[in-house]
């Protein structure tokens, strides 16, 4: 019952954002109301049937964790598209599509809506995993949540002051930027991470927690191989392709301190 009050809320959600992409002209609205989807339908995934006298404290933990990192994500999304031109990922789905970008694009989000609810299953498998919260793993996933939320909180801002202060045509490579390409996208990762460490048992009482690792293997693939740094990268290769080259040179693209920081250690020595 509530695996499908999940599908029902993430479909619903997608096609709001739908609705709200055609209603604005701003495509930027979607990735906002799909973070908001991810947030709800983890409180859900966490606390439902909302009975909040017996609720565990893994629960409490794993929902307040989805809750606090989406609403955020959220948030920030919903002011960038109020502030920014529109999404250029959509706007070259929008261009190959052509007549038919309606109707396919209607499909492409229920496909983010079927994500979605892969995640919010990595969030169910975590919060019902029956050991009381305090496992080493645990522990452990609650450092990597805290740090993921704050690390992705920092990118964002690091991001957002560059925009305010310095040229169009350079690229942000201050802080967190200097060390990977896109360090949101490896907080979101790690974040996701996090979670599936609360819901794998080592010792096998909660089989069922091990599929929690489809979430943060879904994440990785959809923001280093599909929806997330390729279209992003081939768009700042298009419009900035000096700065970027010189930077996607120097900087790995997803991982912190990665092959090109420890050559570049290496060589310093």
């Amino acid at each position: 019952m509530i695996l499908a009050a999940l599908l029902l809320i993430h479909g619903a959600m997608m096609s709001l954002a739908w609705f709200v992409r055609f209603k604005t002209g701003q495509a930027g609205w979607i990735d906002a109301i799909w973070s908001l989807s991810v947030g709800l339908a983890g409180c859900v995934a966490a606390w439902a049937p909302f009975n909040f006298t017996t609720l565990s404290t893994r629960q409490i933990i794993v929902g307040l964790c989805v809750l606090v990192a989406f609403l955020r994500l959220a948030a920030d999304l919903a002011r960038r598209a109020g502030r920014s031109a529109d999404d250029p990922r959509y706007l070259a789905l929008q261009k190959n599509w052509g007549d038919s970008y309606r109707s396919r694009l209607y499909l492409f989000l229920q496909i983010q809506a079927f994500c979605g609810f892969v995640l919010s299953l990595t969030v169910f498998l975590a919060a019902r995993n029956p050991a009381l919260f305090g496992r080493p793993f645990d522990c452990v996933g609650l450092i990597l949540i805290v740090i993921a939320i704050f690390g992705e909180t920092v990118s964002d801002r690091q991001l957002r002051i560059f925009k305010q202060t310095r040229r169009p045509d350079l690229v942000c490579d201050v802080g967190l930027w200097g060390v990977s390409r896109h360090p949101n996208y490896f907080f979101q990762w790690l974040f996701w991470v996090g979670v599936a460490m609360m819901a794998i048992d080592p010792g096998g009482h909660w089989p069922l927690g091990f599929f929690a690792i489809l979430g943060p293997l879904m994440m990785y693939w959809l923001l280093v191989h599909v929806s997330g740094i390729p279209p992003l990268e081939k768009h700042m290769m298009e419009t900035r392709p000096q700065a970027f080259d010189a930077y996607r040179q120097r900087v790995d693209a997803f991982f912190p301190f990665g092959k090109k920081a420890i050559a570049r250690l290496l060589q310093e020595r």
